[in-house]
């Protein structure tokens, strides 16, 4: 493998920084940032990399070189949960934000929506029903926190219209048919969620 155009790369991506080539030949060398150069190049469609390394140490080189979407000014993590057939889709749950941002503004938390939204469809392959997870279900609960999730919902709609997200629901009106009924009828996500926010 010719490390050589890579290192090129990272060196014409961190010029403003001051690295010099050696420095650039030497980054490469890390997985992580190869890995984010070889997306950026169109080279790799992502990168698993989460278990093995801090969050922090994964997130570094994809700030540094591949960056946000626009309109998307925060970054988030997803994690592709498997369970019972009868949950998600066929068994299959997008979460996030799960390891990078503990306590989003209603603004990012939209923002995450969509974002995971987008990671349902592109690497689940599955059409993304969100529900924007709270500890009350459409008004159940009075709480800034409850707030929060109803505000974000409200941004995340329309940010992205072509999407089906609801909230403020509880995970059991999210992804249990009856008490989704129950809890919050004619809601499109209630009990059918394949994609968790929170």
């Amino acid at each position: 493998f010719d490390f050589m155009p890579i290192g090129q790369a990272i060196k014409k991506a961190r010029e403003a920084k001051g690295m010099t080539r050696e420095q650039a030949l030497k980054l490469v060398t890390d997985p992580l940032y190869l890995a984010t150069l070889m997306i950026k190049s169109g080279d790799a469609d992502g990168e698993v990399a989460g278990a093995k390394n801090a969050t922090g140490d994964v997130l570094r080189p994809a700030l540094q070189i591949v960056k946000t979407l626009p309109g998307i000014s925060v970054v988030s993590g997803a994690f592709l949960l498997l369970t019972k057939p009868e949950y998600g889709e066929n068994g299959l749950i997008v979460c996030a934000d799960c390891a990078v941002l503990p306590n989003p503004t209603a603004e990012e938390l939209a923002q995450i929506a969509v974002s995971t939204a987008g990671t349902a469809r592109a690497i689940a392959k599955i059409e993304p029903r969100v529900a924007m997870l709270s500890f009350s279900t459409k008004g159940s609960a009075k709480n800034e926190l409850v707030d929060k999730v109803v505000k974000a919902t409200e941004l995340a709609k329309q940010m992205a219209p072509d999407v089906m997200i609801d909230g403020e629901m509880q995970a059991d009106a999210a992804l249990v048919p009856s008490v989704g009924a129950s809890k919050a009828p004619g809601s499109p996500v209630a009990g059918k969620a394949n994609v968790l926010i929170f």
